[in-house]
């Protein structure tokens, strides 16, 4: 992604010089916002999806696309937990490393060396960093690289099929343009844009059935009120 959008707007806020939140543009969308504080909640303002994701962690956590480093920070303090932060936004980890967390790097999942996690976090929508669905696979390919063998993955998604919902509950999408869930966006901070980049929701079902492809076990841990959901994925050969 070009510029470092989240890593600018994260540095804004810290830095006290907030003054606007961040635009994501979608074709055939209105415009959306993300506003900065909320990047910086604490525990007592997550949702309860991100909360009970965070009471189930154990052990050394991987939590990936951390931000600005909340559910790392969680972790860490609180519930005293051996934690990693990654992400690939370079302001993001300076203000991650800033307040306070220890172990936070600029990096790509699909790059993370192997390891032996007890738990990994995807979390905020964190099925959207697989892009597409076409790269399911890679996904679980690589989480066998960085998972132990009795590790979990914790995930969040959403079912956004309401979307093409007509109002008599009819369903209407283009079969030819791929799968519903796969989004393109593009981020708009101040000055600054970035390129269109992919972003997938998936649907409960649709991630179970790849995960078992894939030689997991898929578990539903939690629904919200949005259509999003908690996940959990294991290793199904123990």
């Amino acid at each position: 992604m070009s510029n470092d959008i989240f890593g600018s707007a994260i540095k804004d806020y810290y830095n006290k010089q907030y003054t606007e939140d961040i635009i994501v543009q979608a074709n055939d969308f209105d415009d959306d916002h993300i506003p900065i504080p909320y990047l910086f909640r604490t525990y007592s303002e997550m949702p309860k999806i991100e909360q009970k994701a965070l009471d189930l962690a154990i052990g050394k956590v991987l939590d990936v696309g951390c931000g600005a480093g909340s559910h790392s920070l969680y972790l860490q303090n609180d519930r005293k937990l051996n934690v990693k932060a990654i992400d690939i936004s370079e302001g993001a980890i300076e203000v991650c490393k800033n307040l306070g967390i220890q172990q936070a790097e600029v990096q790509n999942i699909f790059n993370t060396p192997s390891s032996s996690y007890d738990t990994i976090l995807f979390l905020m929508n964190g099925s959207g960093i697989i892009g597409t669905l076409a790269s399911i696979d890679l996904f679980f390919n690589k989480l066998k690289t960085l998972l132990s063998s009795k590790g979990q993955v914790l995930i969040d998604s959403s079912d956004i099929s309401y979307l093409f919902q007509d109002e008599d509950g009819g369903f209407w999408v283009d079969a030819s343009a791929g799968y519903y869930g796969e989004m393109r966006y593009r981020l708009v901070y101040k000055n600054q844009s970035s390129n269109e980049f992919d972003w997938l929701y998936i649907d409960y079902n649709t991630l179970q059935n790849a995960a078992n492809a894939n030689g997991f076990l898929c578990e539903l841990i939690l629904e919200g009120e949005h259509n999003d959901y908690l996940a959990r994925l294991t290793l199904a050969n123990l």
